[in-house]
C-alpha cells in the first residue's frame, strides 16, 4: 500500500500517464493516478461504472472514486424493487473522509444489491470492479449505455479533472 501511495505521488509530481503510450497492449489502462480503468464497461461522469450483460447491468463506483474518498467505512444501498433514475442517488458511500451520494448511470429496476458491503464496506477499496460491485439493474431504457464513456475516455476524462485541481 505504502509503495503504491508512493508511486501515485511520483507519478503525479512526474505528470507520468500509462495510458498515453499507444504501444503498451494491457487488458486495462491506468490514469495518471494509477486508477484502473477496465476495458468492457461504461463509466459516468460522477464516477460509477456499469457493467452490461445480457439483461441485466451491474453498477458500482470506480478506483478513481474508491481512492479519492479513502478508506470505506459504510454503505447505503436501495432495495431491490426500487427504481433507479439515470443521473439519480440510488445509495451513499461513507468513508473516513466524506459521504458521498453515488448516482445511477443508467435507469431500471434493481433486482439484486450486493449484501456483503453491509458487512464488509471495504470490498468497494480492495475490489471496485469485482467484489466490490453495488447494484444490479434491469436496464428500462439500454440506449443510455450509449451516452456513457468507454476506458479510454474515461481515463482521459481523469486525467483532465486531476489536472484541474
Amino acid at each position: 500500500m505504502a509503495l503504491t501511495m508512493w508511486a501515485s505521488s511520483t507519478a503525479n509530481a512526474l505528470r507520468i500517464s500509462c495510458a498515453s503510450k499507444p504501444h503498451l497492449s494491457l487488458a486495462f489502462s491506468f490514469s495518471r493516478c494509477f486508477s484502473t480503468v477496465l476495458d468492457g464497461l461504461k463509466y459516468a461522469t460522477s464516477h460509477e461504472w456499469v457493467k452490461h450483460e445480457g439483461s441485466v447491468a451491474t453498477i458500482g463506483i470506480t478506483d478513481h472514486a474508491q481512492d479519492h474518498l479513502g478508506e470505506v467505512v459504510f454503505v447505503e444501498l436501495p432495495e431491490p424493487g426500487v427504481s433507479v433514475s439515470q443521473g439519480k442517488g440510488f445509495g451513499a458511500v461513507e468513508s473516513v473522509k466524506a459521504t458521498s451520494d453515488v448516482n445511477s448511470p443508467i435507469s431500471g429496476e434493481v433486482v439484486e444489491v450486493n449484501s456483503k458491503l453491509t458487512e464488509a464496506p471495504g470490498l468497494i477499496n480492495s475490489s471496485p470492479y469485482e467484489e466490490g460491485w453495488m447494484i444490479k439493474v434491469k436496464p428500462s431504457s439500454p440506449p443510455e449505455l450509449e451516452s456513457l464513456m468507454g476506458s479510454k475516455e474515461y481515463t482521459k476524462f481523469c486525467e483532465e479533472e486531476d489536472a484541474s485541481h
